[in-house]
């Protein structure tokens, strides 16, 4: 009986849909990228399933056209992709704005639950971001006057620079920072980035997490939306340190007593979904391994789902699922959790990553296989993640 009897249509065509991905991001012609990588990956395909006599060597051959259309990756912004770009920022004729401070025409661009971000000429004539706090929304975790020591403290090149702050009537806080045009996850989901212009962004990311790691600072809310940059070319800079937490700052928790609800749905660690306030730099780190999983897979998934409405119990339910339910031999920090045991899990068996993640380059894989472990004390530091294999074509 040969591989390819329970090797149907629906299978081949997954992994042609992996392979035209992975080509598709070393186009640099948009109009014609989809139409041409399609035909480079059926030509793949097609050759391994006549050549492969096996289904490891056929996806053994499939693999490593992956890995090196992802090693060719143009660096080069991809023309056309922005094309109608500038139209979100195009203020209507005839608009005034609003007033805030010293700043006149102030357009809103995005309403938060904490904050509004308003849009204004800075008086260099750049455009700069406003972030204008909400003061009843202000509650732990969130300290708006702990976000501004912080962002001085970690002043690097790729984290967001702080312009200058002040107070308006009523108790709103105000934040100046440069306008910085994208973020990761827009990006991410409107395929406008290569694979060399995503390996640049993900590196940016760990660069402004080795910074601030070495300064003892935990960012807690990682996720591509608080990666910003002003094109697909980058260079990126980590935002949004709303909640970030430094030991011995006057507005940070005592280092065993840290708040557990903190980071951002699926990008959670599952020692705070278990209630475990002893946590470190390892919180920041999974949630780094979250966005390079989604950076890399095909689609741009999420790894995880938090459900709906961002339920702990769902986020736990899909991350034992993909990864399988652990126990105290693959989990050995369950012992020190508090809610651990509380609720009885169904077990799920472990996955491999090639299962978790196909289509997605073998080295990229392997860096999101040492991020997203159980074991907080397992994962990689930001500085080790900088010389993983997976930056070495960047």
């Amino acid at each position: 009986m040969s591989w390819k009897d329970d090797f149907g249509f629906t299978d081949r065509l997954r992994v042609i849909q992996s392979l035209t991905t992975a080509y598709q991001k070393t186009s640099s012609t948009p109009t014609s990228a989809f139409a041409d990588a399609m035909v480079k990956a059926k030509q793949i395909e097609t050759q391994a399933y006549n050549q492969a006599t096996t289904r490891d060597v056929y996806d053994l051959i499939c693999q490593q056209a992956i890995d090196e259309a992802e090693a060719a990756g143009s660096a080069e912004p991809v023309p056309g992709s922005l094309e109608h770009a500038e139209d979100d920022f195009n203020e209507p004729e005839n608009s005034i704005g609003e007033v805030i401070g010293q700043y006149a025409s102030c357009h809103r661009h995005y309403s938060g639950l904490h904050s509004i971000i308003y849009r204004s000429k800075l008086p260099d004539g750049t455009i700069g971001a406003l972030k204008v706090t909400i003061p009843h929304m202000m509650a732990a975790p969130h300290d708006v006057h702990r976000e501004v020591r912080l962002l001085r403290e970690a002043s690097h090149a790729h984290i967001i620079p702080l312009i200058e702050t002040f107070n308006l009537v009523g108790g709103r806080f105000v934040l100046v920072f440069p306008f910085v045009r994208y973020d990761f996850d827009r990006l991410l989901r409107q395929e406008m980035v290569t694979a060399a212009q995503t390996r640049s962004i993900l590196r940016d990311m760990f660069r402004a997490l080795a910074h601030l790691h070495g300064l003892g600072i935990l960012h807690r809310d990682i996720k591509p939306s608080n990666i910003l940059m002003e094109s697909p070319n980058g260079p990126a800079y980590l935002a949004d340190f709303g909640i970030s937490w430094k030991e011995g700052d006057a507005g940070s928790e005592p280092p065993e007593q840290k708040i557990t609800d903190v980071g951002s749905t699926c990008y959670r660690a599952p020692e705070i979904l278990f209630g475990f306030k002893g946590y470190g730099e390892a919180l920041d780190l999974w949630a780094a391994g979250c966005v390079v999983a989604e950076a890399i897979s095909v689609g741009h998934h999420q790894l995880f789902d938090s459900g709906p409405v961002g339920s702990d119990l769902s986020l736990i339910f899909s991350i034992f699922k993909t990864m399988g339910t652990p126990d105290e031999q693959r989990w050995p920090e369950v012992r020190v959790l508090p809610d651990w045991g509380k609720v009885e899990f169904h077990s799920y068996p472990p996955r491999t990553w090639e299962d978790i993640l196909p289509g997605a380059s073998s080295n990229g894989r392997d860096l999101v296989s040492q991020l997203v472990r159980y074991e907080s004390s397992e994962r990689l530091s930001a500085a080790e993640a900088l010389n993983h294999p997976y930056f070495a074509a960047t």
